[in-house]
């Protein structure tokens, strides 16, 4: 069949790579255009560097569903449109410009965590598997029947980033396998249950607030799923300055050496810090305050002068 590969992010790449490895024709990459600010370029989508790779044509409209792309579309004369972590919604017109319409690679199980951030959120909310979707592509996002997927654990201590390299390549597999399926006319279609459904938004930074009222697990998903960003933060509320926001590296929970109000420091001496939450406690690994560079936690307890009885919380504890 003749693919055209639509994808900006790294989540894209094994998929792509992969495609190189069928008896498919890949007759054009559909990408996002360079970023820049002012005549610096900021960032650069890594699929380029595969299309160049391998002399593949790359054609990265502002807007996809302009009357001119889908002129362009049109005249590759596709089969079939291949999408993952592309970066914009493809209408009804877009998706009929190649013969059988657009299969989307999404790393969640489906209905669950449609959006933009199914890595983070799953994580976020302590689910102990995850896995891959592929479904056959309509204009409502992420809501077309599956026609394949896979489930994997996630493991205790990681993090988005390293999950999400993870399903990328079990992803590139299964995208290979709907493909397959497709030119067999062999392929099952379930639909999507949507009382079933759960959304996964575009994170904020806002979202890597602590809330030391919730679980120490809570928490330490929490960590784990804004990394690499936008991190979890806090604000230490020291008795002589104002309050000082610190950005936190990995956390392990432990159980507390007394009841304390959620947020205070029970242990702030050698390599340990101690914080409460609502349930359990925060064994933080190290820190990176306002301006600073990352602390381990030794050195930070060596250079601030932060104490048992002190308080993490939003920068300001009455609201």
């Amino acid at each position: 069949m003749r693919l055209v590969m639509m994808g900006t992010g790294p989540f894209a790449v094994p998929t792509f790579r992969g495609l190189f490895e069928t008896h498919h024709v890949i007759v054009a990459l559909v990408t996002g255009p360079i970023k820049r600010r002012g005549e610096k370029i900021i960032a650069v989508s890594p699929m380029r560097d595969v299309a160049h790779e391998h002399g593949v044509p790359i054609f990265d409209p502002d807007d996809i569903n302009t009357d001119a792309s889908q002129e362009v579309l049109a005249g590759y004369e596709a089969d079939l449109l291949v999408v993952c972590d592309y970066g914009q919604i493809l209408s009804a017109t877009t998706l009929a410009t190649a013969r059988l319409g657009g299969i989307n690679l999404h790393a969640s199980l489906l209905p669950r965590y449609r959006g933009a951030a199914p890595i983070n959120w799953a994580i976020y909310h302590g689910e102990a598997e995850t896995g891959v979707s592929v479904i056959h592509m309509t204009p409502r996002v992420d809501a077309g029947p599956v026609i394949a997927q896979g489930t994997t654990p996630i493991g205790p201590e990681e993090t988005s980033a390293e999950l999400e390299q993870r399903l990328a390549e079990i992803g590139a597999w299964f995208v290979r396998r709907a493909i397959d399926s497709l030119e067999s006319g062999m392929l099952e279609a379930f639909p999507q249950d949507p009382a079933r459904a759960s959304k996964a938004p575009r994170l904020k930074k806002t979202d890597g607030a602590i809330d030391w009222s919730r679980s120490a697990a809570a928490i330490k998903n929490q960590v784990r799923a804004l990394e690499p960003w936008p991190k979890t933060y806090t604000f230490w509320h020291r008795p002589d300055g104002a309050p000082l926001r610190l950005i936190l590296g990995p956390v392990s929970v432990t159980e507390p050496p007394a009841s304390a109000p959620p947020g205070t420091v029970l242990q702030a001496e050698n390599d340990r810090l101690l914080v409460a939450a609502g349930e359990g406690a925060v064994a933080l690994s190290g820190v990176q305050p306002a301006g600073k560079r990352y602390f381990p936690v030794a050195e930070f307890l060596r250079g601030y002068r932060i104490r048992q009885g002190d308080r993490f919380g939003p920068e300001n504890l009455d609201s």
